[in-house]
């Protein structure tokens, strides 16, 4: 009795050693916060290119995969994972990327220069319209013309009081500013030249990289859950996979549709509003309202009734984009209802901006699943499998109908 009495005593104490030291712990962050916010962006920084890479990597591993079986079909080399043909694919997977992203900056680029100009051309001239038709309603209103005065008084005193009292003294922080963003976007440039430079070797690397993490999880792990989260992880990529790809063409459809319907309209910034308008229909439930408000504003300057031909349009193309094309490529790939897509890009973008608001909702439905999953776990833990069948049957017929596999 008197070791286990002092096995149970020293579990004890080593229990309320831990919870000290952890509560410590906390404490200490929660008051340093602001340092350790600072550390983990100095290492956020310095790791970029690594994340840069394995974004990349992730990108370019499908091409990867199908010139790698391609060259195997070809040459039929006696070692199904020969390092030679491993490097080819690479070396085909980047040039790839390399021409595409080419020929979109060919194609797409001096379409919008051109529409740009033509902006700049024509705004003056909108500009000159408006103020002409402006005086000749002064004109033949001298009421009107009183209060103008009053008005354009307090308004011209108002910018030259701004002007001196305000915007002098930002210029040099603006100068200042403009240094800065320069020097950020060579660090953006460098950083993902390194990253093309590491996605090469990741793509290399991948079968080893992924068997060392097989090793690590069920090193950590015990088997069951490490199998558990092996079939998440899958499943993560499956979705992010299947959801951002899909997303992919059907922007790439919108926008060529976009261009080919606007450019039949004479719309003369067809190029612009089509890239503005594919861009943003990457971001869910947002998106088409991003884009078509600030392309509409642009014709609005350009030609009053184009802007007019222009809403009528995207409005019937999204409509084609929300009933037609992005459910026969997308399908229901999330399992999302509409009022947790809405909560995951606003939690998201909140958080990330414009990139969470493209991957909140895959990633959404990753901790929805997990969440999904450990619930059904607890429930048959607890001897409550009945709730499950109840709410299948409420709430999703099509799997209350067939058994459901142990999560």
């Amino acid at each position: 009795m008197g070791d286990k009495d002092n096995k149970k005593y020293i579990k004890m104490g080593i229990t309320g050693v831990a919870v000290i030291a952890v509560s410590l712990l906390g404490f200490f962050l929660l008051f340093r916060i602001q340092d350790v916010l600072g550390a983990v962006r100095m290492l956020t920084g310095i790791l970029m290119p690594f994340v840069y890479g394995a974004v990349i990597a992730y990108i370019l591993t499908p091409v990867c995969k199908k010139a790698e079986r391609l060259l195997i079909k070809i040459f039929r080399p006696k070692k199904k994972n020969s390092a030679l043909l491993t490097w080819a694919s690479i070396g085909l997977a980047l040039i790839f990327a390399l021409l595409l992203a080419a020929a979109l900056i060919m194609l797409v680029i001096p379409q919008v220069w051109r529409s740009l100009a033509g902006i700049a051309v024509s705004v003056p001239g909108q500009l000159e319209s408006a103020n002409a038709w402006f005086h000749d309603l002064l004109k033949s209103r001298p009421d009107i013309q009183t209060y103008w005065d009053q008005i354009a008084g307090k308004i011209s005193g108002g910018i030259i009081e701004w002007l001196r009292t305000s915007l002098l003294p930002t210029m040099g922080s603006m100068v200042g500013e403009i240094g800065s963003r320069i020097s950020v976007f060579a660090g953006v440039v460098s950083d993902l030249f390194l990253g093309m430079l590491i996605s090469v070797y990741i793509m290399a690397s991948r079968r080893q990289l992924a068997a060392q993490a097989k090793l690590l999880l069920n090193g950590i792990f015990s088997r069951r859950w490490a199998e558990l989260i092996e079939e998440e992880v899958r499943y993560a990529d499956r979705m992010f996979n299947g959801f951002l790809m899909g997303k992919l063409l059907d922007s790439t459809i919108i926008g060529i549709l976009c261009f080919i319907g606007t450019s039949l309209l004479g719309i003369r910034s067809a190029a612009l509003v089509s890239v503005i308008v594919g861009v943003t229909n990457m971001i869910p439930f947002f998106g088409p309202y991003i884009g078509a408000i600030p392309s509409a504003l642009l014709l609005l300057l350009e030609n009053p009734l184009h802007c007019v031909y222009f809403v009528i349009f995207v409005t019937i193309l999204q409509q084609l984009d929300g009933n037609v094309i992005g459910p026969k490529i997308l399908g229901d790939s999330t399992g999302l209802s509409s009022f947790w897509v809405l909560f995951s890009i606003l939690l998201f973008g909140g958080l990330w901006g414009i990139v969470g608001m493209i991957i909140g909702v895959p990633l959404f439905a990753v901790l929805y699943d997990v969440a999904r999953k450990l619930t059904y776990l607890g429930l048959k833990k607890h001897r409550c499998e009945e709730m499950i069948e109840e709410y299948n049957v409420c709430y999703h017929p099509e799997e209350g109908e067939k058994d459901r596999k142990d999560p």
